[in-house]
């Protein structure tokens, strides 16, 4: 694997005036701050819109995009909203999300927009390119008909149009400006990395589409829940209650949906990160109507028949293996068999002893290398929260040896770049140096996540020259 290094950042995280970040001026200037560090790489998050809870993890569709980053100031350049439409949108404060009022506005917003827009025929075209999007801007439309209640609980069927028609608008209009985002970053050598959660939500366009792909009883109720057992992020495990997939009926036509899919994301990103992919080898199934995670059972995944579909559809495209968590000699295995870069966490290197995968002297080329993911503290926050012992044996594992700790933060940093790991990925909130109070998100919590934005004058106080100067030293330019 080439040399380089990259950003974890969200689009939500990004700075600007309305509430959340966008595809507008801020997000060329993230790109421009990217390439003068000497960074080629730019992960985001899941950009599926999100569940009640705000996660990217947990979709009405994976084939969904979030209006949310749709930016304002460009439809009111293209006539689609006035100044006083989007004067209305200004946030109150720049350092955090703004859910609450997005969810009580922003589509209302929008739909002015979109009835302006109209249906001209390039989204007609559009469409037809993306039947499962279609499929959820139909399956909004119903849910709007219905009450906003979950599909199960439907009893009209005939969708409310304007509904329809909100969504086609914003669907479409997310591609067309999110490309141009991405054409500008790849013009300037950056490439941008997407995120896939394995599961989808029984509430979704997905399972409401395509049923037979999933297993379900006669009234169309989960046999088993997704989750994982306990591990280093909560000891009663993490029950996330998604539908599993029937993995024999998916096979019968050679995981077509799942190609879909990986299509899907390819046409948005440069590369993707497969979450929890350890569940392709084997997944941990909870009987539904639990309540925690404890009592499932690790059953056999589809493995390498579904690795080749996906390598098929991505073609040239870079799929990265999230390999973290309970993982075995099998799955081990099917990672290298894949030929996918799996991830290594410095934060999870001094869990164990000198062997750990997750220290940096063991890291091989063929790896993404990372401070801290969206579920982990960041790294000043790590620092600061562990014991005396640990605290020293971290630094000194980084060739510091001072007293004042604090200033062994570079320490870790410069190990990260100096590591054989092909791609180094740090999240932003380890360039400025952030503590605990900017982490992005608590694993088997539901509050007070995702919230987390920058402002540009933070950004600002990044030293580039240092980044600049550790990418050319250490071949990641």
């Amino acid at each position: 694997m080439k040399r380089a290094s990259g950003v974890l950042l969200h689009i939500s995280s990004l700075w600007g005036e309305y509430s959340e970040g966008s595809f507008g001026q801020a997000a060329r200037e993230w790109i421009d701050f990217l390439a003068d560090c000497g960074f080629s790489y730019w992960q985001t998050l899941p950009f599926c819109l999100p569940d009640a809870y705000h996660s990217p993890y947990c979709s009405l569709s994976t084939f969904s995009v979030n209006p949310y980053f749709i930016d304002l100031p460009t439809l009111e350049r293209e006539g689609l909203l006035t100044a006083e439409e989007i004067a209305s949108a200004t946030q109150r404060t720049p350092y955090a999300c703004e859910f609450a009022r997005l969810s009580e506005e922003r589509l209302s917003l929008l739909n002015n927009a979109a009835k302006r827009f109209g249906n001209p025929p390039e989204m007609d075209a559009f469409y037809r390119a993306h039947p499962r999007t279609a499929d959820f801007c139909r399956f909004m439309g119903l849910r709007a008909a219905n009450g906003d209640r979950p599909w199960k609980e439907w009893t009209k069927d005939v969708p409310d149009e304007e509904a329809v028609a909100l969504w086609r608008f914003t669907q479409y209009i997310f591609f067309r400006q999110w490309s141009e985002i991405k054409a500008y970053a790849n013009q300037k050598g950056i490439s941008v990395i997407g995120d896939i959660p394995i599961y989808v939500a029984l509430d979704s366009s997905d399972v409401w589409a395509a049923p037979e792909q999933f297993l379900l009883d006669q009234q169309k109720k989960p046999t088993g829940v997704a989750g994982v057992p306990p591990d280093y992020f909560a000891e009663d495990g993490q029950l996330w209650g998604n539908p599993l997939y029937d993995w024999k009926k998916m096979k019968t036509d050679g995981y077509g949906w799942w190609k879909d899919r990986i299509r899907f994301m390819c046409e948005l990103f440069d590369g993707v990160r497969i979450d929890h992919f350890r569940g392709l080898e084997s997944y941990y199934s909870i009987p539904s109507g639990e309540t925690t995670a404890r009592n499932g059972k690790w059953m056999k995944g589809p493995g390498m028949a579904l690795i080749r579909a996906l390598k098929e559809a991505a073609g040239d495209k870079l799929l990265i293996a999230e390999d973290l968590g309970d993982i075995t000699p099998a799955v081990h295995k099917l990672v290298k068999d894949s030929g996918f870069p799996g991830m290594r966490v410095f934060q999870f290197g001094f869990l164990g002893d000198e062997n750990s995968p997750h220290l940096p002297h063991n890291y091989d080329n063929h790896c993404i290398a990372y401070t801290g993911t969206h579920d982990n503290n960041t790294l000043l926050g790590y620092i600061w929260e562990l014991d005396d012992a640990t605290r020293r044996r971290v630094l000194r594992y980084c060739g510091y040896y001072g007293d004042d700790w604090d200033r062994g933060y570079d320490a870790i940093l410069r190990t990260m770049f100096q590591s054989h790991a092909g791609l180094l990925i740090l999240p932003v909130q380890d360039l400025l140096l952030y503590g605990s109070d900017t982490r992005l998100n608590k694993p088997g919590t539901s509050d007070d996540n995702w919230s987390y934005r920058i402002t540009k004058e933070q950004l600002n106080t990044v030293d580039r020259e240092k980044f600049r100067t550790w990418n050319r030293l250490y071949g990641r330019i």
